[in-house]
């Protein structure tokens, strides 16, 4: 065999052996370690994405890189109802979505978006750490859906476009942005707005063309969101504290072995109190930074909206459900 044709085969084979090894490896790896996929439609500045990148870390720490995320920031796979209809058909793994969205899968969470459930932060807290939380986690899992934790999503204010709200009275008339919950439509009209259920991703240009007076929604969001750019007044009436949660395919949390399912959940717990920290300082940078820019923010007398919004409650009282709940929420100290 000539010189060159042996230089020839000995490149090829040292290739081939390459590749193999490569592939062998990869095979390895596919056989010891499991990742699953996170997508989300936040930011990478927001403080909850950064609770979950804290939660990536603290998995692969947890199991020792045997159970992995791969995650997926700002609508990357879709928004946000697409990401839980992949969850559902268990081509997608975890995902946030806000506690309003829950209620077409659960009636159950209908009561964490009514207005000033919450007598503080700490009492809504204390809801979502206990057994009521425990229970509207696991309430969708016949929907192919199960909570893994609430991450604190703050209150929520309206921001307008031309006009502060100091009083429900300027809301009349007002087409308001809300999510596609039930709960959220009945306080806008409670107040005397208008509400206009729309995706997240078409606020920003709806606002911009008038297709709505404004929205509602909390300070990180409303900072992150650029919404500010368009809406001048921003009035902290905090009616609701809907919180977020982080979701997993039940089709794909039955499919991890009892330890895989121990090392999530903790690492899902771990990053509540960091989630919590960060959105703290969040509110505090985002509020700073809307008021340089411009945006007039008002404290509006938070008893009048209180007082608006009583009808809704009323209105439950034939839910056995909502209404036990709402008892079991009040009653916590």
């Amino acid at each position: 065999m000539r010189k060159k044709e042996i230089k020839s085969f000995q490149r090829g084979l040292i290739v081939v052996l390459a590749l193999t090894f490569i592939l062998l490896n990869q095979c390895s790896i596919k056989k010891d370690t499991k990742a699953l996929k996170l997508a989300h439609g936040l930011p990478t500045e927001h403080p909850v994405h950064n609770a979950m990148v804290y939660m990536q870390k603290r998995l692969a720490e947890i199991s020792e890189g045997k159970l992995t995320l791969q995650i997926y920031p700002s609508g990357q796979l879709g928004s946000e109802q697409q990401c839980v209809e992949l969850l559902q058909i268990g081509s997608l793994a975890i995902t946030k979505v806000s506690a309003a969205i829950m209620e077409s899968f659960a009636d159950d969470y209908k009561v964490l978006g009514l207005p000033y459930l919450f007598r503080s932060k700490e009492h809504g807290f204390k809801v979502m750490d206990g057994e009521i939380g425990r229970e509207l986690l696991l309430s969708t899992e016949n929907k192919w859906l199960r909570g893994l934790c609430f991450y604190d999503a703050g209150s929520r204010s309206f921001y307008t476009i031309s006009k502060p709200i100091v009083t429900p009275d300027d809301l009349t008339g007002m087409k308001i942005r809300v999510m596609k919950s039930k709960t959220a439509m009945e306080m806008v009209q409670a107040l005397g707005g208008s509400p206009t259920p729309l995706s997240w991703g078409e606020l920003y240009t709806a606002l911009q063309s008038g297709v709505v007076d404004g929205a509602e929604n909390n300070p990180p969001s409303f900072n992150t969101s650029h919404h500010y750019e368009v809406c001048k007044y921003y009035s902290m009436d905090e009616h609701s504290a809907v919180p977020d949660v982080l979701i997993i395919s039940k089709t794909i949390w039955d499919r991890l072995n009892d330890q895989e399912q121990k090392w999530l959940q903790q690492a899902a717990d771990e990053s509540v109190p960091v989630e919590r920290k960060l959105w703290a300082e969040s509110v505090k940078e985002s509020l700073k930074i809307v008021l340089e820019a411009g945006v007039k923010i008002n404290y509006p007398d938070k008893d009048l909206f209180r007082e608006k919004v009583k009808s809704i409650y009323d209105g439950y009282k034939s839910n056995e459900t909502i209404h036990s709940y709402i008892q079991r929420i009040q009653a916590i100290n």
